[in-house]
């Protein structure tokens, strides 16, 4: 799974083994390690309590919870992501993206794409 935070978004991109886990156990869970002994984790959870995308954080944890049907849904369609805004308590918003992982259109060295989905502009 990958992480990328640009000012007030959040956006995860699973690959195919990922999605699966997170459809047949509910959660996928990824910890980096940083010197001290400290890490950061961050998690996608399917919960049938939520009905639209929430994210989270707690210490070093961030997790976003998505709703179970549309987890579903989108596991066994040909649809990229899940996309949606929370409400901050300062008047703004955190914007919410999480997608499944395509292959790159050129090679990157060290790259391992064997469990990300086939691009679909690949070809093109």
């Amino acid at each position: 799974m990958k992480l990328r935070i640009r000012d007030n978004s959040i956006r995860l991109r699973l690959m195919q083994g990922e999605v699966g886990e997170l459809r047949s156990s509910g959660v996928v869970s990824v910890r980096t390690s940083f010197p001290g002994g400290r890490h950061l984790t961050y998690a996608v959870e399917s919960s049938p309590a939520n009905i639209r995308p929430q994210a989270f954080l707690s210490e070093s944890t961030i997790t976003v919870r998505l709703p179970e049907t549309t987890v579903l849904a989108w596991s066994g369609s040909d649809q990229v992501s899940i996309h949606a805004e929370q409400p901050l308590d300062d008047g703004g918003t955190l914007d919410i993206l999480v997608e499944k992982d395509f292959t790159c259109l050129a090679p990157r060295e060290g790259e391992d794409e064997s469990d990300m989905y086939p691009n679909p502009k690949a070809g093109q």
